[in-house]
Order: structure tokens, then C-alpha cells, then sequence
């Protein structure tokens, strides 16, 4: 596995597989093309997923994981009570500042989050937080005041320049009013183009394979591809968990 110099404290990139969840937050809405509208149509899943609205809850967790947890294979797998201490300990701590890493929690028996996700889902699933916590976001104040072009210029070069410092932004995806999509990313990768950037992240709605954001710089607008539950198009992007108003 590639190495990536450190950033703050000591903190290194993010590595999809290596540090994003390997199960998802499940799509509450079955979403179909609709050519007519140009969009996408929906209905409610049956069944009813179990583990939904948690966007927000795994981009924070990952996050932590990365800034606090330690991954040991080679040390002996421990309980189910011991694991659940652990992890409570990660979720506990700041999401927004990595500690020094002689004070990362360490896992032991595996290599990686993802490793022990696909391993230990359900616990993780029952400790890393409710619905509740995509909801009660300090950042959501944001989205409700003018969102400007330059502003997401701007955006676009912060989120550039912290992923050459090897940092890893969270990222909210909105559009508001509307809501048609209000989401959670980690950036992990920036890559100029003569439009502007593309930029690599970890979507917790689709777990297998890295997600494509990209940032027009003449239209002074982020564009999400279409996936499986957003047809495609612009939409503006806030970086948060990066100080006490985010």
C-alpha cells in the first residue's frame, strides 16, 4: 500500500481500501430513470432497509477511525464487549483534529476499517451512532444562507490545497431549498483538469468503489455524476467538521 506524507499531528490520507466502511448506508428510496422529466423517479424500498440516514454518521466514524484508531492484524482478536469499548472510544473523540499518534486507540486482529467492518458490521452498525446524528449537524446553519459562485471557487481551491497537505475533507453535498440531495463525502484525492478539478472520495452510500466529483472552474460549479440516487448535475459542495462553527 502507497504511503502519503503526514499531515496535521501527524495524520495521514485517507486510503479508500483501507479506511472507508465496506457496508453502506442504504438508499431509503428505490430511484428509477425517468427520461421525460430528465430525472429520476422514486418510491419506497420493500422491505424497509434497516440502516438508513447515517450519510453524515459514516463520514464522521471514518474520520475518526482515521484520526484516532490504529489498526493491529498482528496482535490477537479480542470479544465482542472489548471491540464495543473500543469503538465507542474512537466515536467519542474529536472528528475534526487527529490526536498524536502515541494516543491512537488500537484495534486489535485486523488490518484496516474496512477489514473490520466487513468483519464486525452490526456492532459497528450499534455503536457508530443513530439516524439522528445526520440531522444534528453544527454545519447545517450553513446551507440555509446564499451559496455563491465565487464562494464554491474558493471551496474548490481549500479542498484542493488541504488534499495536497495530505488532509481528507468532509464534504456537504446540498442543494437548498429543494434538498434534493443533502450529503456526506470524504475527499480523498484532487486532480487538475483544464476545467478546473476532479476529486476522488468515499460516498458511504456506495461503498464498493470510490466515488467522482468534479469543479468546473468557468461555471464556478461542483457537478455529482448520476448514480443511484441522484440523476446527475450541479449542486454546492461545503467543506465541515474543520472548526467549532463546522
Amino acid at each position: 500500500m502507497s504511503e502519503h506524507k503526514p499531515g496535521a499531528a501527524g495524520a495521514r490520507r485517507f486510503e479508500f481500501e483501507r479506511d472507508s466502511f465496506a457496508f453502506a448506508n442504504e438508499l431509503r428510496w428505490e430511484y428509477r430513470p425517468d427520461p421525460e422529466a430528465g430525472g429520476l423517479r422514486f418510491g419506497k424500498r420493500e422491505p424497509k432497509p434497516a440502516y438508513t440516514l447515517r450519510c453524515f454518521v459514516l463520514t464522521r466514524a471514518a474520520r475518526q477511525f482515521l484520526y484516532h484508531a490504529r489498526f493491529e492484524a498482528n496482535l490477537a482478536a479480542v470479544n465482542e464487549e472489548s471491540y464495543q469499548r473500543l469503538i465507542r472510544q474512537v466515536v467519542h473523540r474529536s472528528p475534526r483534529t487527529p490526536c498524536a499518534p502515541e494516543r491512537r486507540i488500537v484495534i486489535p486482529g485486523y488490518a484496516s476499517l474496512r477489514e473490520f467492518s466487513a468483519r464486525r458490521e452490526a456492532l459497528l452498525k450499534a455503536v457508530c451512532g443513530g439516524a439522528w446524528r445526520s440531522y444534528v449537524l453544527r454545519s447545517h446553519w450553513r446551507m440555509v444562507f446564499p451559496i455563491s459562485r465565487a464562494h464554491q471557487t474558493r471551496t474548490a481551491g481549500a479542498l484542493a490545497g488541504a488534499l495536497a497537505e495530505s488532509r481528507s475533507p468532509i464534504i456537504h453535498l446540498v442543494q437548498f431549498p429543494s434538498l434534493t440531495i443533502n450529503h456526506g463525502m470524504i475527499l480523498f484525492a484532487a486532480t487538475p483538469t483544464p476545467e478546473g478539478f476532479k476529486f476522488s472520495g468515499y460516498d458511504p452510500n456506495t461503498p464498493q468503489a470510490p466515488a467522482e466529483l468534479t469543479f468546473d472552474r468557468g461555471a464556478q460549479t461542483f457537478f455529482l455524476p448520476a448514480n443511484a440516487y441522484w440523476p446527475g448535475g450541479p449542486l454546492n459542495v461545503i467543506e465541515i467538521f474543520r472548526s467549532w462553527l463546522m
